[in-house]
């Protein structure tokens, strides 16, 4: 195993990491005795996996290190520091965190993608499906607001508006970008011609 997919396997391994410590502060800030310490470690194993995604990539580019292996885990990887960011601060009890409405949201458009890919798979035998621009402002927007909560030590009671503007914004990429995907693989499909029943055959008396 290369270096570069030992670092991407790491960053696999802190993201149960980042949620019991995420989940320990929820759970002390229930209990009326925070714990700022299980925050601040939290933030920390969150960047450092986060940091973890350039420094593999960086790797695997300049010193011979792509592999197939790493390709197809690197972004699983990071699709699920993404999502264990945002799902631990909807459903943890933070001072400030993220709704629930949201991680449904981000949650729904991901497994709707996974779903349609297989399908498209499954009867066309292939899939062409570049990231879409949208796409690349949705992960932004969402790790944005993910940050944000991480980083906000002073909100106590409600969310400052920038985070609810932020929160909105990525709201709309996820949603639009989520219709896109869903609409270029009807339009993969119906070219590929099994939206349609076959043709009877004729009957011969």
């Amino acid at each position: 195993m290369t270096t570069a997919n030992k670092i991407t396997v790491v960053r696999l391994l802190l993201i149960p990491v980042f949620i019991t410590l995420a989940a320990y502060y929820s759970k002390s800030i229930a209990e009326g005795a925070e714990v700022v310490g299980y925050r601040i470690a939290a933030l920390a194993v969150y960047a450092l996996a986060s940091l973890s995604d350039a420094i593999d990539g960086y790797i695997a580019r300049n010193f011979n290190q792509q592999t197939p292996f790493g390709q197809a885990l690197d972004p699983v990887a990071d699709k699920l520091l993404l999502l264990s960011g945002v799902i631990i601060l909807s459903v943890t009890q933070w001072h400030v965190g993220l709704p629930i409405w949201f991680a449904a949201l981000v949650i729904a458009r991901d497994v709707i993608i996974v779903v349609g890919v297989l399908i498209i798979k499954h009867v066309a035998g292939k899939v062409r499906m570049g990231p879409l621009w949208t796409s690349k402002v949705c992960t932004f927007l969402q790790l944005s607001c993910v940050v944000w909560v991480l980083l906000d030590f002073w909100s106590k009671n409600e969310r400052p508006l920038g985070l609810d503007i932020l929160i909105f914004s990525a709201a709309a990429f996820t949603f639009i970008s989520g219709l896109q995907y869903i609409l270029e693989g009807i339009r993969q499909l119906k070219e590929s011609g099994h939206t349609h029943p076959p043709a009877s055959p004729n009957l011969k008396g």
